[in-house]
């Protein structure tokens, strides 16, 4: 279901983030599918070691979004606007270029390589490292594997041998394999039981404390906010509302529209 909750300017409940340096800066950013505008200019704002998330209904341009920062909008889409990660407009740049500065994107889809070992997925992910030079580049393997002690478990298994919940963190432990200073999600909670989605969120939340910041993009809104800093609401193409989760979460129009009744009587 999608209320329009707020038609016009979002709505700002809070803005403690927009006083601190971002890391990433969307500034006006639009994207269009031929002339039909699926985001409308947009700026979004994730400080170092921030978790930022984006809710909203499905539809509302949440991947989209999502896919016009990393770079990897189809060939039908179009961009304006400027994307800057650490004070570099990458809006021009290539996606590959765009996880060279430090950006890395886990999509919904996960796009692992089924045939391929858990451990050689992970190495693919630094792979950009090793055409750079790095003698170092396999250095993550050891911070993933603390952090998904399963994938340790199965690292020489074939990727599609994994149950779903194991899918997912070997596509976040490939990402992380780039050393990204941004790490994307998208929709990481999609399609998986609620006790493993239990699990991926206390992961998101042990991550923050490496250090790398997070964007996530969740239709789970109630989990999204309980783990994250700031959020955005985005409605048919528009940020509605923004604010510090903590507090969105408490509003009686999200409360209404993406958390349910029950959430009033906690």
């Amino acid at each position: 279901m999608t209320v329009d909750i707020q038609k016009n300017t979002p709505a700002v409940l809070a803005n403690t983030s927009l006083s601190e340096p971002a890391l990433l800066y969307t500034k006006d950013l639009q994207v269009f599918y031929g002339k039909v505008e699926a985001l409308q200019p947009a700026n979004i704002r994730v400080g170092a070691g921030q978790i930022v998330t984006v809710i909203g209904p499905n539809g509302a341009g949440k991947s989209t979004m999502l896919n016009a920062i990393a770079g990897a909008l189809p060939a039908t889409g179009s961009m304006r606007g400027q994307i800057l990660l650490a004070d570099k407009n990458l809006a021009s740049v290539s996606i590959e270029n765009r996880v060279a500065q430090g950006m890395s994107l886990v999509p919904e889809k996960r796009e692992l390589f089924a045939s391929m070992k858990v451990e050689d997925n992970l190495l693919l992910g630094s792979y950009r490292r090793y055409q750079a030079g790095e003698k170092n580049y396999a250095d993550q393997l050891d911070v993933v594997f603390d952090l998904f002690p399963r994938l340790k478990e199965r690292r020489t298994q074939e990727a599609g041998t994994l149950s779903g919940g194991e899918r997912q963190m070997l596509a976040v432990g490939r990402a992380l394999m780039a050393k990204p200073q941004l790490l994307m999600l998208d929709e990481p909670s999609l399609g998986l039981a609620p006790l493993i989605v239990k699990e991926i969120f206390h992961i998101i939340q042990r991550l923050k404390q490496t250090g790398v910041a997070i964007l996530l993009v969740e239709q789970n809104a109630r989990a999204a906010l309980q783990v994250a800093d700031y959020a955005y609401v985005l409605e048919t193409g528009q940020i509605a509302l923004e604010g510090d989760a903590a507090e969105l979460a408490n509003d009686q129009r999200v409360i209404d529209t993406y958390l349910g009744l029950a959430k009033k009587n906690h």
